[in-house]
This record gives structure tokens, sequence and C-alpha cells, in this order.
């Protein structure tokens, strides 16, 4: 929980890393003084600064007689003093019209869900695709590959594609394996992958299925199929927009950054997450959280639609990004993707 501040400390506090936002250099007392309404001298200025430094709220970078904000002082800034703009109506549109065509496949709208954050904050753009676990099934299919490999395609009713190849106990023909199709899709098709596994699980455990060799053979294949969820992937569009900003001029950040972005581990935890809570969620990067993202912060928020498809979008920005405007940008972008979703099912 954050301390008290005094209107002073906080008014200092929020000039300070309003400055570092558009300049991305230390803020000193004197600048303050002129930059901004604040009644004080800049000796007094400089007492304050030293109190929310001694507070942990700012800090002093190497010589510098100025201050730039920690991850703390920028957690109040979010909590405390943040004012929310609004998106215009004219980029609220701009941003409508990029969807205006119909007939986008899912991975097309998420991809371009991501360009279009890139695109519109000068960052980098991320969006997760819905896991399939949560998803409504609109067709399973096994194609034979060899005898014993089979490649599984689940299509769900949003759209989403995916497939996995799966090894079996036993040489399968092609009309075995269509047989099986036909039995999934006849008996399982517009259920949640979640209820599938269920529905499967129980079936199996059914003694009539035993003396069923087809039967027995497609709950196998299925549970087989279904073992691991699928989804989750992720886009990352405008990677090397962040790489422009001032505070990736450190060659070793910046390769952390990069292989962040390389295996994705980091990216599809914070994602995942993110779907566990309603509205938008920032995290910020620091050597205590996050440290491969160190200087940067991660504003995502979820969609989903009535078939029960849910994602991740958001934006990585340096962490003196300016939330102001990437918060809703981010708000509304959710929102409109998970309208499309809706829209393009019925």
């Amino acid at each position: 929980m954050n301390e008290e501040l005094s209107e002073r400390c906080r008014q200092i506090l929020e000039a300070i890393i309003e400055d570092y936002i558009l300049s991305g250099e230390p803020v000193g007392s004197r600048a303050l003084t002129r930059r901004h309404n604040i009644a004080l001298s800049p000796a007094t200025v400089r007492n304050v600064m030293a109190d929310l430094e001694e507070m942990g709220y700012l800090e002093s970078p190497h010589t510098s007689a100025g201050r730039v904000p920690t991850e703390k002082g920028y957690r109040f800034y979010l909590d405390s003093l943040l004012r929310i703009k609004q998106l215009s109506p004219r980029k609220r549109q701009s941003i409508r019209d990029h969807y205006s065509h119909r007939g986008l496949r899912m991975e097309e709208l998420l991809r371009e869900a991501g360009r279009i954050l890139s695109d519109t904050s000068s960052y980098t753009g991320v969006v997760m695709v819905p896991h399939l676990t949560s998803t409504i099934c609109r067709r399973i299919d096994f194609v034979r590959l060899s005898a014993r490999r089979i490649l599984v395609v689940f299509v769900s009713q949003t759209g989403i594609v995916e497939h996995k190849i799966i090894e079996s106990d036993v040489p399968l023909s092609e009309t075995e394996l269509q047989e099986a199709t036909n039995y999934l899709n006849q008996n399982f098709s517009g259920l949640a992958i979640q209820e599938i596994k269920q529905h499967i699980v129980a079936h199996m455990a059914e003694e009539k299925a035993i003396y069923d060799t087809l039967l027995r053979r497609t709950l196998q294949l299925s549970s087989l199929a279904l073992e691991d969820d699928l989804g989750g992937q992720i886009f990352i569009e405008g990677a090397s927009n962040i790489l422009d900003q001032p505070e990736f001029n450190d060659l070793n950040r910046m390769k952390r950054l990069m292989r962040t972005f390389d295996q994705k581990n980091l990216l599809v935890d914070l994602l995942h997450k993110s779907q566990l809570t309603e509205g938008v969620q920032i995290y910020i990067g620091s050597p205590d959280h996050y440290s491969d993202i160190e200087g940067c912060s991660l504003v995502t928020a979820s969609f989903s639609s009535r078939w029960g498809a849910t994602g991740t979008l958001g934006i990585i920005g340096p962490t003196r990004m300016p939330y102001s405007t990437v918060i809703p940008l981010v708000d509304f972008t959710a929102g409109l993707v998970a309208s499309i979703l809706d829209s393009e099912d019925e």
C-alpha cells in the first residue's frame, strides 16, 4: 500500500515523471520550476526531491544532479496521479477503419490488432491467441501422414486453427481416421475443448467402449490429441520500434529484451495472468520484478467473444511511456476486437 504523500510531494513527483516521460533525461529542480507552475524556490524543490528519493520514489542516476522515477514512483503515479485521456473520435474512427473490410480470419485479425497498436503508439504491439481449451470447437480432423503419424487439425467457432502431430500405438488406415473424425464431429462439435476432454474421459471409463475397437481407438486418439493445451501463440509487431528509445542504448538491456521477444515465455506468463483480472493491467520491468523487460512496461487488456475465445493484447514500451494515451488505446482496441469477433460469428 502506498504511503501518504503531502500535496507538495505529489505535485513535484507528478511533474518529474511527466517531464521524464517527454525527455528521457534526468529532471533537475531549476528546470522543473521553469516548466511548471510551482510556487516554490529551486532550493525548496531540491529538498522535496531529496525527500522523495529517501522514500524510494526517485533516484539519482550516476553523477547527475537530476532525478528519475523508480518503479515505486511510477507505481504511485499510475495508482494515484495519472489522468487518463480519452481517445479522440477521429482516432477511434481511424482504428475502426482498419477493420472496415470483413472476412479476416482470426489469425489475420489478431496480427492486424498488433500492427495497429504498434503503429498508433510507435512502440511494440503484442497479441496472444486464445487458448483452445476455453473456446468452442467447430471441427476436429485427423489427417494420415503415415501408418502411425497423424496430423490433428482443430478449428474453433471463432476461426482459430491449430494443429499438432501425434503418434498412434497401432497403424491406422485413412478410412479408420475418417470414421474417427466423423464420430468426433457428430458428437462433440459445438462443445468447448475442455468439455470434450471430460466427455472422452467419461466414455473411456464406460465398459461398453472396451468391446468396440473403433470407438476405443477413436477415444484414445482424441485423448492424445487433446492432451496438451493449444493456442496461446503470441504475435509481436513493431519489435524494432522500442529499440529507438534511449533506454536501449545499453547493449545488455537490448539483448535481454530481444531474448524475451524471441523466447516469449515471460510474455506468455504475463499475458495469461492479465486474463485473470478485468480491465487494463500494467507490468513494470525492474531489477526486482520482470528483470528481462527492465526499462519497459507492458500494458495489457483481455478480449473475449460469446463463443468463449479469450485472448490478450497490449503494448510494450519504455517505462516512461505516456500511459495517459497508451492505456485508453489498449482498452479501446481490446473492446473493438471483442466486438468484431462477435459480429463475425453472427
